[in-house]
């Protein structure tokens, strides 16, 4: 084992007793200031600890401990900051100036132009109400339409639904004048009939008629009638479509032969049951249709409605007046093949190469009609397009005296229209590669025999 040498200091026994006590004194001195501190220490805590402010103090960040910067009036002149008031309830709530009264007179000529229209047409509209057979005894009121006063001999026109099979018919003007009217006669295939009423006192205006044919889609129509009963009703809409059909006749009775009624004009004006036979009208407070039927799930109009065109009314209800029936021009012509579902003659030119894509397709001619007798000629040959059998190979005719024939019912529109049994039209044909000019004398339209597509 190493030794080792440790040099220990001895204990000087020479030092003096003062410099013991001094060594005694320095070192209470040092342990009262330490007593001193610890006790400040634990005053300071238990204060954080339990003042009011701790909470706050504590969950605070150290810039929000800090005092807020006040700036002075001149650095907020600097700043553009103003003393402001806050604005009143009336600076918050005010009222428009009134417009002038020429903005007003011309939002509002429309208007002027409807509600003098009104009160131009009004009296002259009439509500129709009808007994038939089955409730002639009991005096039942069965239907009512609307109509109006065609002439001042007391003839008012409306529809043939309206009054079909009437026993009685009651009229009521607006001003409340009641009279019985009499059937002169009803057209089924145009939908069109014609009643009279004794002249006597009747309040008879007639309404002026205008011309269908000039009418344009967008164009703006009104309607006046008795919708549900509800009589001086009017409604304003726009020509949404023309040159419909509708098969007038087949609606009323199914056993009719298929006959379309042409020129049919689509509106969009609020058209309802009561409306039938009541007019339509142009700006000008002329007739130019009369309201005849609506297309609709619910039984109420849904957006769409139809009138028979004036033009129709010009040809027909004199004939009405004159005979009380209306003789129909006869063609004798058959067509099915360019009015089939999903088949046109755009489609057919294109399919089969020929010569023009529109007109009307001549499937058969009937016999001693007068179209056998202008020698026309129908078809020669089937084809199948588009998966339907076609008949293919007949004239097209492609317009009647000058007037273009883009489909069947240009075709019965202007034979409607324009012609009488025993005129003469020139129709314009394409047979093969050659365009010929046909003259035809008019028949008349036999009972079982029409001029349009079969079924």
């Amino acid at each position: 084992m190493d030794d080792f040498n440790w040099n220990v200091p001895e204990p000087d026994d020479h030092d003096e007793p003062g410099g013991r006590l001094t060594g005694l004194l320095v070192g209470l001195g040092m342990g009262v200031v330490t007593l001193v501190l610890i006790a400040a220490l634990v005053g300071t805590m238990v204060g954080y600890l339990f003042s009011p402010r701790s909470a706050v103090t504590r969950s605070s960040s150290p810039s929000l401990q800090r005092t807020a910067y006040q700036p002075s009036e001149t650095e907020l002149r600097n700043a553009n900051y103003r003393p402001g008031d806050l604005p009143s309830a009336a600076q918050q709530m005010a009222t428009p100036t009134a417009v002038s009264g020429d903005i007003v007179a011309a939002a509002d000529e429309e208007y002027l132009l409807l509600t003098n229209i009104y009160e131009r047409v009004n009296p002259s509209v009439v509500n129709i109400e009808i007994v038939s057979s089955f409730h002639s005894d009991s005096g039942i009121v069965d239907s009512s339409g609307s109509g109006f006063v065609y002439d001042s001999a007391g003839h008012i026109v409306t529809n043939s639904h309206v009054v079909r099979d009437a026993e009685e018919i009651l009229v009521t003007f607006s001003d409340g004048y009641v009279a019985n009217a009499t059937v002169v006669g009803v057209d089924d295939y145009s939908d069109l009939a014609v009643i009279q009423i004794e002249s006597g006192s009747a309040p008879l205006w007639p309404v002026p008629l205008g011309d269908s044919n000039t009418l344009k889609v967008g164009q703006r129509v009104i309607a006046i009638g008795n919708p549900f009963g509800l009589e001086g009703s009017m409604t304003t809409g726009i020509v949404s479509a023309l040159g419909r059909s509708l098969p007038s006749a087949q609606l009323l009775d199914a056993s009719y032969e298929r006959y379309d009624n042409p020129s049919i004009i689509q509106v969009d004006a609020a058209v309802n049951p009561g409306n039938s036979g009541g007019p339509l009208l142009n700006s000008s407070g002329e007739v130019i249709g009369i309201n005849t039927a609506i297309r609709t799930e619910s039984g109420s109009f849904e957006g769409v409605a139809f009138a028979v065109p004036v033009n129709t009314l010009k040809r027909i209800v004199p004939q009405i007046i004159d005979g009380g029936q209306v003789r129909y021009s006869w063609l004798g012509i058959v067509t099915s093949s360019s009015n089939l579902p999903g088949i046109s003659m755009a489609v057919l030119a294109d399919e089969l190469n020929l010569a023009v894509s529109y007109g009307v397709m001549i499937d058969s001619v009937q016999s001693s009609s007068p179209a056998e007798r202008a020698g026309l000629q129908g078809s020669t040959d089937t084809r199948t397009v588009r998966g339907v059998e076609v008949a293919i190979g007949g004239d097209i005719v492609v317009a009647i005296n000058g007037a273009i024939v883009r489909d069947i019912d240009d075709l019965v529109a202007y034979l409607v229209e324009n012609t009488s049994p025993g005129d003469t039209v020139v129709l314009t044909i394409v047979r093969g590669e050659q365009t010929l000019d046909v003259n035809v004398t008019l028949g008349e339209r036999p009972a079982t025999s029409l001029v349009t597509s079969p079924d």
